[in-house]
């Protein structure tokens, strides 16, 4: 309004506003105008993350977990994809990258990602830097990386457009829900994308699905028969309690004992924990990213074996093996109102009781303990320690004086 004031005052007989306005709005257009940009059938799939995010609760800890979506589409028939991931991360974009890859069920002859870190490490006009990785994973999927213009490209639109579209048919559709994993969420998003690629589009006859299946699915190039996984490598020493502390995901990984305090090699991937002693392969995990411990228990020694092992039901089993009369003693324990493992120690002793006295006897002291229906480990130690079971024996095969006080079984009825 202020232009054509300043325009009226100079030209009174000129233009009236409304026409003022027409004509600028029509200057501005055609000063940076948009073209038309035809896309073929499988030639590219436009990459790039949405500004908003997602997220769950991690039930552990309650803490709130937000999460980068990341959004992908083939340009010919505005297929589209979508999925979350921890991080803008190369290692977590190239899982999603390759988790596009095989949900469309091909290879496009062009990626075109953002000018995010995780694929172009140098932005340029005309020569772009590209991440390593990122080289590598075209290489492995015969493919070739096309990034995108820098600052305010035009030329992957459709994209863009597509993020707003998911915001209110994905997002919205799933503002009201609470997940408690990342794997829940991705399946929400899964089934939102679904909807979306089946739905009918405007002033088109068909739906997106319908459009990739019949016209661009053909035309991917196939998928490599193994998948790409990146590998990182460090260099960790075993703790003395035979793990290792992998800092990235604050968890901790077993490793045979015997390498304890020694360095080792982890090569690891997003799925797998390798860990390389002297250049042997020693323990393989499957990666946690929460805290916590992951164990295999041929890696502990034999005593930490032993402890892990510990339940009623093993003693019960070692027992049996030993003796059946010991297993009763055992069963009866057990069978107190006592927490198990305040028991365990009990076992412990009474197996090494077992160990060392002559059968016959411990045959005989646990006899003694089942009938006084105390079996405990005090009380077999203490027969044994005081050398008791004969004086015990002969009390009870003693028999009561005669005297004239005895009243017989008519007294009672």
């Amino acid at each position: 309004k202020l232009l054509w004031e300043e325009y009226h005052s100079k030209h009174p007989d000129g233009y009236r506003y409304t026409q003022f306005c027409h004509h600028l709005s029509q200057y501005q257009l055609n000063k940076n105008p948009s073209m038309v940009l035809q896309h073929k059938a499988g030639e590219k799939l436009f990459i790039d993350f949405a500004g908003k995010t997602l997220s769950y609760i991690d039930r552990e800890t309650g803490e709130c977990i937000d999460c980068q979506i990341f959004v992908a589409c083939l340009p010919y028939s505005d297929y589209s994809f979508a999925m979350a991931v921890h991080s803008q991360s190369t290692e977590d974009f190239i899982y999603a990258l390759t988790c596009c890859l095989k949900a469309i069920g091909g290879v496009p002859q062009a990626l075109v990602p953002d000018n995010l870190k995780a694929a172009v490490i140098k932005a340029n006009r005309y020569e772009p830097g590209i991440n390593q990785v990122l080289e590598d994973f075209a290489n492995h999927y015969q493919t070739a990386i096309v990034p995108a213009r820098a600052k305010k490209p035009k030329d992957k639109a459709l994209v863009e457009n597509q993020v707003k579209i998911i915001y209110s048919r994905v997002y919205a559709k799933l503002r009201n829900q609470q997940f408690f994993d990342i794997l829940s969420l991705n399946k929400a998003i899964a089934d939102k994308i679904k909807d979306h690629n089946q739905t009918r589009m405007q002033q088109k006859g068909y739906c997106r699905q319908e459009k990739f299946l019949s016209d661009e699915k053909n035309l991917l190039k196939p998928l490599p028969v193994t998948s790409f996984e990146l590998k990182s490598y460090k260099e960790l020493k075993v703790a003395k309690n035979n793990y290792i502390l992998f800092t990235a995901d604050k968890h901790y990984y077993s490793v045979p004992y015997i390498y304890i305090g020694s360095k080792v090699k982890v090569i690891y991937t997003r799925s797998t924990v390798r860990v390389y002693a002297k250049g042997e392969l020693v323990a393989i995990h499957q990666r946690s990213f929460r805290y916590g411990h992951t164990t295999v228990k041929e890696h502990l020694s034999s005593h930490h074996q032993h402890y892990l092992d510990r339940s009623p039901d093993y003693y019960k089993e070692k027992a049996r093996a030993k003796s059946d009369t010991l297993y009763k003693v055992i069963c009866r324990m057990f069978e107190a109102d006592k927490y198990p493992e305040q028991q365990y120690r009990s076992c412990d002793g009474l197996l090494d009781l077992q160990r060392k006295t002559e059968k016959q006897l411990f045959e005989n002291v646990c006899n003694v303990a089942i009938e006084y229906d105390n079996c405990t480990y005090g009380f077999i130690h203490n027969i044994l320690k005081n050398n008791m079971v004969q004086v015990i024996e002969e009390l009870n095969n003693k028999s009561l004086p005669a005297h004239k006080n005895i009243r017989g079984a008519g007294n009672y009825k």
